[in-house]
């Protein structure tokens, strides 16, 4: 079992090692919900995640002929440089398996943390089956990522903080991949306070725990299909499940959509980066039946690429309206392009890219094609502007835009 004595030791054993994230309330995400948030941002945590917590507590308790056979792990990054950092404080050697489809970012931060990386498979699931191939061929230690009531103890440590910075909170929102993390959250959380409320939240293409719950016993989703990829896990941990049976009150669920939005709320209100899985908790704030209550969403990593953040961005950009493309036919003649900037910019739109092509048609006195990309307050401004166009004479269509910069 996870004991409340279990919890005090790992709190000693992490203290000095993990850095302190103090809640940061939060003006705007309480005005639009009706409570009063406070983030738990992990996403500033050493090596960019919760996953220190675990990786490292566990480790500590190895014996020294487990640690001399070196450690192994699978994971689609955090707990990848949660056991990277610790096994390299420890003096012992790692190696871990990802996903084929993990971050570049979170790769090349293990191999930093001076670990051999393998990459294997598309999913969790995958990198999990050959890493324990691994152990039978090599005689590795595992290193499970979540379903070890250990790891789970040293990630419940998060609660002890977010008691220790708001003792009357009322609920905290937790995201579920293997259930590690909601296992260790939610078994301490009732331990100081039963009255709490612990709520898990899950990417709707990858809700294994929903279905477990459902089903009253672990079940393996046949795919996972989400941007979340540090939660994407088809089966939950069976040692773990029990603990999130009994604690965690309720499991939402978000559409990837969500996650894209909450990207941007946390870019343009908080000025920070949050990974996918991280966004789940910010996504259900929205969905939460309740008002005026003290509401901690714990934001459980900040590793993303690039790349990836500039993806977020702009489909989130295009989803609210603010970034759009239109298509319209004009005469062949000087003057028509001048005319449509025209238009654009007598209703405050700003261009971000023209395409102009005299060769749509063999017969150019039909028509040259012009495509707009430009930037808009949101939908409303956005429709004002076609609105504009019509009145001018045009007939503009909306296009997708897969390629803005």
């Amino acid at each position: 079992m996870m004991t409340l004595e279990d919890f005090k030791a790992a709190r000693k054993v992490l203290d000095g090692v993990i850095a302190p994230t103090h809640l940061i309330p939060s003006p705007a995400f309480s005005k639009a919900t009706g409570n009063h948030v406070y983030l738990k941002p992990e996403n500033m945590q050493i090596t960019g995640a919760y996953k220190i917590r675990g990786a490292y507590f566990k480790i500590s308790t190895l014996t020294d002929e487990q640690k001399a056979k070196g450690l192994i792990t699978a994971s689609a990054g955090n707990h990848a440089q949660g056991v990277a950092y610790a096994a390299q404080r420890a003096g012992v050697a790692a190696t871990i398996v990802m996903p084929t489809t993990t971050p570049l970012v979170k790769v090349n931060n293990t191999k930093d943390y001076g670990a051999a990386v393998v990459l294997h498979g598309e999913t969790f699931d995958d990198a999990a089956a050959k890493a324990q191939e691994l152990v039978e061929k090599q005689g590795y230690t595992y290193i499970p990522p979540f379903n070890d009531l250990t790891v789970a103890t040293g990630q419940g440590t998060i609660s002890y903080e977010i008691f220790s910075d708001l003792p009357d909170v009322d609920m905290i929102l937790v995201p579920i991949g293997g259930g590690g993390l909601a296992a260790g959250v939610s078994t301490l959380a009732k331990l100081l306070n039963p009255k709490v409320k612990v709520i898990g939240v899950e990417p709707t293409g990858a809700a294994c725990m929903k279905a477990s719950r459902k089903a009253g016993k672990v079940v393996t989703l046949p795919k996972v299909d989400t941007i979340a990829d540090g939660v994407a896990v088809k089966t939950p941990g069976d040692l773990v499940f029990p603990y999130i049976q009994e604690n965690v009150d309720e499991i939402i669920t978000i559409d990837d959509s969500e996650l894209v939005d909450a990207f941007l709320d946390m870019m343009e209100k908080h000025k920070m980066i949050v990974e996918n899985a991280g966004l789940l908790t910010v996504a259900a704030l929205k969905h939460l039946k309740a008002e005026g209550k003290n509401v901690v969403p714990v934001l459980s990593g900040g590793n993303m690429d690039v790349i990836t953040v500039s993806s977020l961005v702009q489909h989130g950009l295009m989803g609210r309206g603010r970034i759009f493309t239109f298509s319209v036919m004009l005469p062949d003649r000087p003057g028509e392009l001048l005319r449509v900037a025209g238009v654009v910019a007598g209703e405050n739109g700003n261009i971000i890219k023209l395409e102009h092509n005299q060769f749509v048609n063999l017969n150019r006195q039909a028509g040259v094609e012009l495509k707009v990309t430009l930037e808009a307050f949101g939908q409303e401004h956005k429709a004002q502007i076609m609105a504009a166009l019509k009145k001018a004479g045009y007939t503009a269509r909306e296009t997708s835009t897969t390629e803005v910069y």
